[in-house]
């Protein structure tokens, strides 16, 4: 039976509220529209995944010291300024079932605020010497900024193979996990292969978290977000891609004419997943993701058994396995 996220969080509650200390501490602002902001940003915060995987690691790789919170701090900082510019960018009035900060106030002052958290995190770490785990972080937004600019390219003419799909979701999905996994290691060791195995730990997890996320947009199921979503916003995920490749090119011109016209019409969308089912678009997705996760269970094995290390499993379990 899947554990909850309680119970993968017991090894490191305590840390885990440690964690919420750093991180309050660097949103800390003289200034009363900025700190309303900042509160508002605490209030509205996720299920701090990315924190638990930074911690989790450095737990298995010699134990949680000060520089993993700033490591953690310093992943959500840069994380969520990248989000609230993504949602500027989007026009988008919510996030996580709360109106986006540019929906209460307005484009101007949200691309403002995440320059802001951009910053503070650049300097948190410059101020205490974090030159590794800053060049960790900073690499994985460069990644990430390449990937979303590379998938709009793409895009455009929906010509993407296998390849390129994965090389588009591993800047900009798998390389944030990464960095939370390597920021962990890189705070408690200075061992490089540890390092570079729990970077590539992070990143196949993270390859697999983007696949089921794929897969989630021709789901069944109540999840959260809208379903055929991938389509009328003209993502090439990975059961289209398979499922194009395998298919005569009449199908292949009439799904891509679909996808380009997509609009969010409901019989398009269920002829487009009979489409993917029928030249097992899903099946081989799924495949690909249980590889990615099998690899990085691999990686973990190499590590001695401990409270932290299962609920690092468990927390690998619950992100892929999610139904949302």
């Amino acid at each position: 039976m899947a554990k909850s996220l309680k119970e993968i969080q017991s090894p490191i509650e305590k840390e885990l509220r440690q964690f919420e200390v750093h991180f309050r501490d660097a949103l800390k602002t003289k200034v009363m529209l900025l700190d309303k902001i900042m509160q508002y940003i605490i209030r509205r915060k996720g299920k701090q995944i990315r924190p638990m995987f930074v911690l989790l690691t450095a737990n298995i790789c010699g134990g949680i010291q000060p520089a993993t919170y700033r490591g953690a701090a310093l992943v959500e900082l840069l994380h969520t300024a990248t989000l609230i510019h993504d949602d500027v960018v989007d026009d988008a009035e919510e996030r996580r079932g709360f109106f986006s900060l540019n929906a209460l106030w307005k484009n101007k002052i949200a691309v403002l605020v995440g320059d802001y958290l951009l910053s503070r995190g650049l300097l948190m770490s410059l101020e205490a010497d974090d030159f590794q785990l800053l060049k960790i972080v900073s690499n994985a937004v460069k990644l990430m900024s390449e990937g979303e600019l590379l998938q709009i390219e793409k895009a455009r003419t929906l010509n993407i193979d296998v390849a390129v799909y994965l090389e588009i979701i591993r800047m900009k999905t798998a390389s944030l996990i990464a960095s939370c996994t390597e920021c962990g290691a890189a705070s408690v060791t200075n061992d490089k292969n540890i390092i570079e195995n729990m970077r590539l730990f992070g990143e196949k997890i993270g390859l697999a978290f983007q696949i089921k996320d794929d897969l989630l947009d021709y789901s069944e199921e109540q999840i959260g977000k809208p379903l055929g979503i991938d389509l009328k916003e003209k993502k090439m995920t990975l059961p289209l891609i398979h499922s194009l490749n395998q298919a005569s090119w009449y199908d292949r011109k009439k799904v891509i004419s679909l996808v380009k016209n997509h609009k969010g019409n409901k019989k398009e969308l269920q002829w487009i997943k009979e489409f993917i089912i029928q030249n097992h678009g899903i099946a081989y997705s799924q495949q690909i993701m249980l590889q990615y996760k099998n690899d990085a269970m691999d990686i973990l094995k190499t590590f001695p058994e401990s409270p932290s290390k299962q609920s690092l499993i468990d927390l690998v379990n619950y992100t892929i396995d999610r139904n949302y």
